[in-house]
C-alpha cells in the first residue's frame, strides 16, 4: 500500500481483512458523486494468489465453481464453497499466460494458499500469496475509458469484461482489465508491481482527465447503490443460487467441492432466500430482521444513505415465499407498495419497525451494469 501518498491526499485508513486500506479522504458522500458524474480511483486491497507450472489451470479449475479461461488475457470471476456449498471465498481468476493470477478477499489469501499448496500431489503446480509484490488500482466511473486511454500505452484499452492488455503507464510496465463493473460504472483495474505503484497512482490521479482519489466507504455505497453482492457482508457462507451470483457458476464443468448442493438448488427451480434490494426510511444495521407481520422472513446485509438518492437504501436476504406474498398483494392494490396503507415488509431498526419496499436492483443505473447483479434462474 503507498500508504504516503494516499495521506498527502488527506486520508482516513481503516483495517478490512488484516489488511490497511484507505477508508475515505474527507466526505465520502462528495467522492461518491464524483464517481457517478466523472471518475474516481481507489487503491484495492485484494489478497493475491500466484499459481504457476504446466498443470495450473487444471489444478484451479478443478477447485472452483466457474471454467478458468485456458487463453492468456482472460479472466472469470468464480467461488470456492464448502461441501454444504456455503461460499469460502469469492476471487477473480486471470490466465496470465505462465501463471494464474487470482485476486482474493485480503483475509483469504493466505489460507487459500496454504490449503492449495497441502492438496499438491504430482502436479506440476507451485502456489504462494503475493499481495505484496503488486499493486492494484481501480478505476471507475463513466468517463473511465477516456482516463485510461489517455495514460495506456503500448495497447488499446480492454472491452471485454474480466479481459486484459499489457502496456504501459508513466514508464510502468502494467496490466489492464476491463472490470465487471462493481460500482455500476464503466471500470478498470491497474495492476502494476508494487515498486512502481507510486508512479502509476501519480499518473492516473494526475497526468489524465481530472480523477477523483476514492476510498472504501464511497466504494460501499457505490457497489450498494449497483447491487453487487460483496464478500464479507452478502456471500461468505451462503450458497450461490441464494446469493444469485450466477456469473460466477458454470452448470456444465465437472465436480468440485459443493457442486451437488449448487446443482440440487439449481434443479429444485427456487431457492428459499433471494437477495433483494430494500427502501426504507431508515438506515438499518447489518443483521437486521426483515419481518412479514409478525414473522421474521430474513435479514439485513447492508444498509447505508445512498448519495445519489438522498434516502435509505439496503440490501436484505429475504424468504421466497415472502416475497410472492409481497408481490401478490401488490398485484391486487393491497401492498403499501401502492398506497402506503399496507407495507408489504418491515425492517426492525433501533428498536422500532420501519417500512420497507422491495425494490428492483440495480437502485441506481449508471454507465455500466454490475455482473454480480443478482439473478435467479425462475
Amino acid at each position: 500500500m503507498i500508504r504516503g501518498r494516499h495521506a498527502d491526499y488527506g486520508a482516513e485508513f481503516e483495517t478490512r481483512g488484516g489488511r490497511e486500506v484507505v477508508a475515505h479522504y474527507g466526505r465520502p458522500e462528495r467522492t461518491h458523486l464524483a464517481v457517478r458524474n466523472g471518475v474516481g480511483v481507489i487503491e484495492m486491497g485484494y489478497g493475491v494468489v500466484v499459481v504457476e507450472g504446466d498443470d495450473a489451470v487444471d489444478f484451479v479449475d478443478n477447485a472452483v465453481s466457474n471454467r478458468v479461461p485456458a487463453a492468456d488475457g482472460e479472466g472469470c470471476y468464480a467461488l470456492l464453497l464448502d461441501p454444504q456449498g456455503g461460499i469460502e471465498t469469492d476471487l477473480y481468476v486471470y490466465n496470465a499466460g505462465e501463471r494464474l493470477l487470482c485476486f482474493t478477499p485480503p483475509a483469504r489469501a493466505e489460507p487459500l494458499a496454504d490449503d492449495w499448496s497441502e492438496k499438491v500431489f504430482i502436479q506440476d503446480v507451485s502456489i504462494r500469496a503475493a499481495a505484496d509484490e503488486f499493486g492494484v488500482f481501480g478505476v471507475h466511473g463513466p468517463t473511465a475509458t477516456e482516463t485510461v486511454a489517455t495514460l495506456l500505452a503500448g495497447a488499446s484499452v480492454p472491452e471485454d469484461p474480466l479481459t486484459f492488455v499489457r502496456g504501459s503507464i508513466a514508464d510502468a510496465g502494467v496490466t489492464v482489465v476491463a472490470t465487471d463493473d462493481p460500482t455500476g460504472e464503466t471500470g478498470y483495474e491497474v495492476v502494476c508491481r508494487a515498486g512502481d505503484a507510486d508512479d502509476v497512482w501519480d499518473s492516473l490521479l494526475t497526468r489524465g482527465t481530472p480523477t477523483t482519489p476514492v476510498g472504501y466507504r464511497t466504494w460501499d455505497t457505490l457497489t450498494l447503490e449497483a447491487g453487487t453482492p460483496l464478500f464479507d457482508t452478502e456471500l461468505v457462507g451462503r450458497i450461490p443460487n441464494v446469493a444469485g451470483v450466477r456469473n460466477a457458476l458454470d452448470f456444465d464443468k465437472g465436480c468440485y467441492v459443493g457442486q451437488e448442493v449448487v446443482s440440487r438448488v439449481e434443479n429444485q427451480g427456487r431457492p428459499s432466500k433471494r437477495l433483494v434490494g430494500l427502501e426504507l426510511d431508515a438506515v438499518p444495521e447489518s443483521g437486521a430482521a426483515v419481518f412479514e407481520g409478525d414473522a421474521s422472513v430474513g435479514d439485513v446485509t447492508r444498509g447505508a444513505e445512498s448519495p445519489s438518492l438522498s434516502r435509505p437504501i439496503a440490501l436484505a436476504y429475504v424468504e421466497s415465499a415472502a416475497l410472492r406474498s409481497a408481490a401478490s398483494r401488490t398485484q391486487s392494490g393491497e401492498s403499501g407498495v401502492l398506497d402506503g396503507d399496507d407495507p408489504a415488509l418491515g425492517v426492525r431498526v433501533d428498536g422500532a419497525d420501519v417500512d420497507a419496499t422491495v425494490t428492483p436492483l440495480p437502485f441506481v443505473e449508471g454507465s455500466g451494469e454490475s455482473a454480480r447483479l443478482p439473478h435467479y434462474s425462475d
